[in-house]
């Protein structure tokens, strides 16, 4: 699984260095990062949504391919902000085994 973060970590980062008409990924850099979180509130939304029809009988595949959205553009502001997915991993990494009640009270000191 990290396998596919990795090489899509470093498809992003070949496709940065393409012209914006060539690629989509250098076309959102080029555009900025407000067009690249916007992007990424709008796939946000897209997850609440296919979610909620999941909830209630609905494409439950739709689900994964919003989260697939969602996670790719997150990857692209990682990307644009000098971050990569390594960063988050080593995030999560440092929560395992910590209780997500503790770890969000260490966040408010």
């Amino acid at each position: 699984m990290n396998d596919v973060l990795q090489q899509l970590t470093a498809t992003l980062a070949a496709r940065r260095q393409a012209a914006p008409e060539q690629s989509y990924v250098a076309s959102l850099h080029h555009k900025g990062l407000n067009k690249i979180l916007e992007k990424v509130g709008e796939e946000a939304t897209e997850v609440i949504l296919a979610a909620k029809d999941a909830a209630a009988g609905g494409d439950r595949d739709a689900v994964i391919g919003e989260v697939a959205d969602l996670w790719f553009h997150s990857m692209v502001m990682l990307s644009h902000l000098g971050m990569d997915v390594d960063d988050v991993m080593q995030c999560l990494g440092d929560r395992l085994g910590v209780s997500g009640l503790d770890e969000k009270a260490a966040r408010g000191n």
